[in-house]
């Protein structure tokens, strides 16, 4: 059968559908671009309950925010390859040291990173409290990080720290290298709750 034999009734009814379909998946297209667009602008979080998720660590232990009610939890976005990271890390380590027989659980979220790095700037700082990667990027989404270093602090009772600090600076997130100070300042506001 020819191409003049198709029938002009079929014709128009096959570029029908597939005119539908296409349609329908640029509107599924646009709606997926529309949502990541608003994810992505939205700030970082700075109230509220902070967003349960699971850490493995890069020894083959699993921790669950949800799990550590009770805790203060300091959640430390960072990788090998950004320079200020390396400027907060022993401070992290020190308030980990200080703090975690009081009650402190610092965790450290490797960003984006090759394992072998990440193990090699773990070792260089001698940090011994919890880091894992943040396979595809989940939790750093779900905080809406904008980059590293970036440092979350979670109170006992599973909610951002509350609060403005005497800089304006909201309690619940610091951008950038957490200052000494301000680190120490955090972690016993939380562990006095």
């Amino acid at each position: 059968m020819t191409e003049s034999a198709v029938s002009p009734s079929k014709r128009p009814t096959s570029t029908l559908i597939i005119f539908g379909i296409i349609s329908v998946v640029v509107v599924a297209l646009l709606v997926v671009l529309a949502i990541a667009v608003q994810t992505r602008g939205a700030p970082p979080l700075a109230s509220g309950n902070a967003p349960d998720f699971s850490l493995t660590t890069f020894d083959g232990q699993t921790y669950k925010l949800s799990e550590l009610k009770g805790k203060a939890v300091v959640i430390n976005f960072w990788a090998s390859w950004c320079i200020p990271c390396r400027d907060e890390a022993p401070a992290l380590q020190r308030a980990w040291e200080t703090y975690k027989e009081r009650g402190l659980i610092v965790l450290g979220v490797d960003y984006v990173d090759t394992e072998p790095e990440a193990k090699k700037f773990i070792a260089e700082f001698q940090q011994t409290y919890p880091n894992g990667a943040d396979l595809g990027t989940r939790i750093s989404q779900a905080f809406r990080t904008t980059g590293v270093p970036e440092t979350y602090f979670v109170g006992r009772d599973g909610k951002l720290l509350q609060g403005i600090d005497a800089n304006g600076r909201v309690k619940a997130n610091w951008i950038g290298p957490v200052p000494e100070d301000v680190l120490i300042a955090r972690v016993e506001e939380m562990l006095s709750q």
